[in-house]
């Protein structure tokens, strides 16, 4: 299984489209936060980091797809999958391997924006004026989000063999997912319309950038992984 993860990881730096894709991620979220004056914190007239956890979620329903989309496709496309399939490793191990190597790239992709923490602490009036706690919940709450549309995006890695296909279903699952829940229930159905929100990953991730870590929201995205990774198992162990 370590053989196989750190494959996976030396496959993404191992050509000129991981490092893009990084980049691309970095460079939009620096706009996003420094530059654009709709956004920009600089604008804001105090310290905040409020469009970083704003606008993040929506670029991971990009970004994580991108990263996702080769996981298992591209085994199939190269037809390397039956090979893997022989080696000692279970199903399980293949799944959690990939998935574990994708969650190290989203780690990598989010620690650079800890550099914002030290910048927005010195623009504080006084020097250090910033809710630290609604910060590390945001990030929490980032990294979460991260992970489920990780999941996800394996999952859909293993409906097809074809990269573009599984980039164009992690990127409509995933934003069905954070939104497409809250959208419904903002239709006013009656008490159904608060199932339907807790349904929603943007209904956690809000609760979670409060600054206090509540654990049936962590437990329900730790949920979300798994039965995206199951169901990864169940259609890889079917086909």
């Amino acid at each position: 299984m370590k053989s196989l993860f750190l494959k996976e990881i030396n496959a993404f730096f191992g050509n000129l489209l991981g490092y893009l894709i990084l980049a691309l991620f970095l460079v939009a979220i620096g706009l996003i936060v420094w530059v654009f004056p709709e956004s920009s914190v600089l604008d804001y007239g105090y310290a905040d980091l409020e469009p970083l956890f704003t606008y993040t979620p929506y670029v991971f329903t990009f970004l994580i797809p991108a990263l996702s989309m080769r996981a298992i496709s591209e085994e199939k496309r190269t037809q390397t999958w039956e090979l893997l399939q022989t080696s000692p490793l279970s199903l399980l191990e293949i799944v959690l391997a990939k998935y574990l190597a994708l969650l190290v790239l989203v780690l990598l992709a989010l620690l650079p924006t800890l550099l914002y923490y030290f910048s927005i602490l010195q623009l504080g009036d006084p020097i250090g004026n910033l809710d630290q706690a609604g910060f590390f919940g945001s990030w929490i709450g980032l990294l979460m989000i991260g992970a489920v549309f990780g999941a996800v995006g394996i999952f859909c890695s293993s409906l097809t063999s074809q990269q573009v296909v599984a980039f164009v279903l992690g990127v409509f699952f995933c934003f069905v997912l954070y939104v497409g829940f809250t959208a419904l229930a903002d239709l006013q159905l009656g008490d159904v319309s608060y199932w339907i929100e807790e349904l929603s990953l943007s209904y956690h991730y809000t609760n979670l950038s409060r600054g206090v870590v509540d654990s049936s929201d962590v437990f329900f995205m730790l949920g979300m992984i798994w039965l995206f990774l199951g169901l990864s198992i169940l259609v890889l162990r079917k086909k």
